[in-house]
């Protein structure tokens, strides 16, 4: 019995003795340069003698912790995709170590450690201080994460798509998600031509500088992330006061030869999707590519399509310190145009359609093969040559008032053909100043393009036969418009302290915009005779040079909060269309040039964790020379005339924040989710200066007071749940704030306020994931545009309640 006592207590006294020393080694990891804190940083722990194991991994906040550690010698190795390994050893002798540390990034994929990062949780977050060849510092930006969101991803749905970026205008009247048409802060959302739309980094539109607007958009299903920053973003991308919009395409599988994921969706109004994808890496070379299907009957009669895209991306690791990326992209698709509507046609019947001979087709490609190049561990190089060659069409009777029946006869036919190609190349170096790094950024750009539109009667038939029945000599209008486009440009980021950067930047443009063609002057008497048919010249050549500069600040008291703000001057260059005559009722103001003005913001912004994630912040645009078109009265005839407007002012709050429901009830259950989220924008405008009558003083067209979108998700293992409901105040469509609606016409009246509600499920099982949806819960009737062209003109009814199904295979 003694000695069983004895035995017990030299037992459990060197359980007890064991158990002291049982120590903790703890700490956070940052970035080297930008000092912000790097989550899902693996921790590999290689005790002496023994094999290496993954021990913990850093959290939201960049902190770790490796718990129950004897004494002794130990090598912990830090590992995080994209940045250079860090190894540490450590000697442990009974007390708790505290190891704080920073990474280096790199360009080169880390081989001996293969990581994924774990995407912010609520589906949104917003852009490092540099993030690969680009800086956005002290800028205002978002970065849309679209697998972490239940949403339609079939359709494209912009609504839900960009529901958490504050003050965002979205035409909707496109349900299949073929063209998206994005604004904000009184910008004209009309296929986006208000941002510089790019596409891993190259542009994507028609012509960047002279027709902006984007016809092509890729399937949400093959995208990444997606890159939004406000006007800032003018410095490092150039021309558009909206900033940027860069789709960051999914990457080649990194640790397989072959994976292949597939998507079939069916849905309301004969809408059927199928996009397919392969994916992997052999040794050197990774590849990505897709292929996307669409069709569908679409919300009102005549408004069939089909659309086919598909894109290949080939990367090569030439060597540890260069990559070749080489890429293609394709897109057909045709599309009827049902028209537009009156306010007493669509107040009568939404679902109307007087015109059945309506057709739009595009053919979209696009080019581009990028240079990466490590020159040291601080420094690197990109070259980036891209290119487009595509074609817009448009078919059908136009007439100014879309109750007019369609009884037949040649139709309206435009042909533009789009030719262009660029080089842009950006050199970033990091370096200290007194033991504080900073982050330089050098780039160049040129630019050159060769366009040409046509216009001329078609066919007299119903089908989408795209062929002029003029005389090449006998066109209405023939234009050719070559440009170019030179700029240099330059930011650095400056950390004063460890807490506070600036980041000054300034970009030179030479511009030049030539519109070389005719227009053909046509009149007849009562009885539709032609009287006179002349064919008038006209030649312009646009060039200039200007500098833009810029400045932004960043002060980061913590690890989650940080202070911004940053103004940056802004233009807008003329367009195509701003320097060409298509008929004699159309007159451009000889002196019209470029829009100019600023934007600037400032704000506070982070995130707790995955407690809350918010970004509140006011800004203001002095939007100078606004272009537009007016209507005037010449002593004989009622003509339009496109001319700078004015000057105005928008000034407004926009906030977005997310809360994590489970860490305010403090759930341990990881396997349940459930957040809300706000979205509120309050905007204000006013032209401040013009010299055209009855403008002054007026609000700015596109500008609701206020735009909300809210919403809520939940989830439990692999179900997923989401609710939206957004809501948008009335909105000007002129700069003289007619309130009476043209009641021939429909392009000039007020859009009404309207609220949405979207539903939103999905469920994982294996290998296997089921998507439902129901877009417009509640059926609302509303329109959220009234076009003055093509696909008008007039009033476009915006879809429907309807329901769409997905099942998804990856194997």
């Amino acid at each position: 019995m003694i000695r069983l006592k004895a035995f017990s207590i030299l037992f459990f006294t060197f359980l007890a003795l064991h158990s002291a020393a049982q120590v903790k080694v703890l700490g956070k990891v940052n970035d080297a340069v930008t000092k912000e804190v790097l989550p899902n940083v693996v921790v590999v722990l290689k005790p002496k003698n023994a094999p290496s194991k993954v021990v913990s991994k850093s959290d939201k906040e960049g902190r770790f912790i490796v718990n129950n550690l004897s004494d002794g010698t130990y090598d912990f190795v830090f590992s995080l995709l994209g940045y250079s390994q860090f190894s540490k050893q450590v000697v442990i002798s009974g007390k708790d170590i505290q190891l704080d540390l920073s990474l280096s990034e790199i360009q080169k994929d880390l081989e001996e450690v293969q990581i994924k990062d774990k995407n912010n949780e609520f589906g949104i977050g917003r852009l490092r201080s540099v993030e690969n060849m680009a800086i956005f510092a002290g800028k205002k930006s978002e970065l849309i994460i679209p697998e972490n969101m239940t949403v339609n991803l079939a359709t494209n749905n912009a609504r839900q798509l960009y529901s958490r970026v504050a003050g965002l205008n979205i035409y909707e009247n496109d349900g299949a998600g073929l063209q998206l048409s994005i604004g904000g802060r009184g910008l004209d959302p009309n296929r986006t031509a208000n941002f510089n739309v790019r596409q891993n980094g190259y542009d994507i539109s028609a012509d960047a500088l002279g027709y902006p607007e984007s016809y092509y958009t890729p399937p949400v299903e093959a995208i990444d992330r997606i890159q939004i920053v406000r006007g800032a973003a003018s410095l490092q991308y150039g021309t558009q006061f909206g900033g940027l919009l860069n789709f960051i395409m999914k990457k080649p599988v990194e640790d397989k030869p072959i994976e292949v994921v597939t998507r079939q969706s069916g849905g309301s109004f004969g809408f059927f999707n199928s996009f397919n994808s392969i994916s992997g890496t052999t040794g050197k070379l990774g590849y990505y590519a897709f292929f996307q299907y669409k069709q569908g009957d679409g919300f009102r009669p005549n408004s069939n399509f089909n659309a086919y895209t598909g894109y290949i991306n080939l990367k090569y690791q030439v060597t540890e310190n260069t990559s070749v990326n080489g890429q293609y992209t394709h897109m057909n698709y045709l599309a009827q145009q049902a028209g537009g509507l009156t306010d007493k046609m669509f107040y009568a019947d939404p679902l109307q359609s007087n015109r059945e001979r309506n057709w739009f087709n595009v053919n979209w490609n696009l080019f581009d093969l990028e240079l990466e190049h490590k020159l040291s561990e601080r420094s690197k190089i990109a070259v980036q040559g891209f290119g487009l060659v595509a074609s817009r069409e448009s078919l059908g009777f136009r007439p100014n008032r879309p109750a007019t029946p369609d009884n037949g006869g040649p139709r309206d036919l435009i042909d533009g053909k789009f030719t262009n190609w660029g080089i842009e190349t950006r050199f970033l170096n990091r370096y200290m100043i007194k033991e504080l790094p900073s982050v330089l950024l050098l780039g160049t750009r040129y630019y050159e393009g060769l366009n040409r539109s046509k216009q001329g009667a078609g066919s007299d038939g119903s089908d989408a036969d795209f062929k002029f029945v003029n005389k090449e000599d006998e066109l209405l209008s023939d234009y050719r418009f070559p440009n170019k486009n030179i700029a240099l440009f330059g930011e650095n980021v400056f950390n004063l302290s460890s807490k506070f950067s600036i980041t000054p930047g300034f970009r030179f443009e030479y511009i030049r915009t030539i519109s070389d063609g005719y227009y053909r002057n046509i009149a007849t008497d009562l009885a539709g005779n032609v009287i006179l048919n002349e064919q008038i010249n006209e030649t312009q050549n646009r060039p200039r040079s200007f500098m833009l500069l810029g400045l932004g600040a960043s002060y980061k008291p913590k690890d989650y909060l940080e202070l911004y703000a940053n103004a940056s001057q802004n233009y807008r260059s003329i367009t195509f269309n701003d320097i060409r005559i298509v008929n004699p009722s159309f007159t451009i103001d000889p002196n019209i040039k470029d829009e100019n003005g600023y934007s600037a913001d400032i704000g506070i912004r982070g995130n707790k964790g995955r407690f809350v994630n918010y970004d509140i912040s006011a800004f203001a645009m002095k939007y100078g020379d606004r272009i537009g078109e007016v209507q005037f009265d010449d002593g004989k005839f009622v003509k339009r005339k496109r001319a700078n407007i004015g000057n105005a002012l928008i000034v407004g709050v926009e906030s977005y924040s997310e809360l994590n429901l489970m860490q305010v009830v403090k759930s341990q259950n990881e396997n349940l989710k459930w957040s809300v989220f706000g979205n509120l924008a309050f905007i204000k405008s006013e032209y401040t200066e013009s010299q055209l009558p009855g403008v002054k003083g007026k609000e700015v067209e596109f500008v609701p007071d206020m735009n909300l979108k809210t919403g809520m998700s939940f989830g439990y293992k692999g179900f997923k749940t989401s609710f939206q409901y957004s809501y948008l105040s009335e909105q000007f469509t002129d700069a003289t704030n007619a309130l009476i609606p043209d009641p021939n016409t429909g392009t000039i009246g007020v859009i009404p306020k309207y609220y949405i509600m979207d539903f939103s499920a999905s469920y994982d099982y294996k290998f296997l994931r089921f998507e439902g949806s129901v877009n417009n819960l509640a059926n609302q009737i509303y329109y959220t545009r009234r076009a003055t062209g093509y696909p008008g003109p007039g009033i476009l009814p915006s879809d429907g309640r309807s329901f769409y199904l997905t099942i998804q295979a990856r194997f």
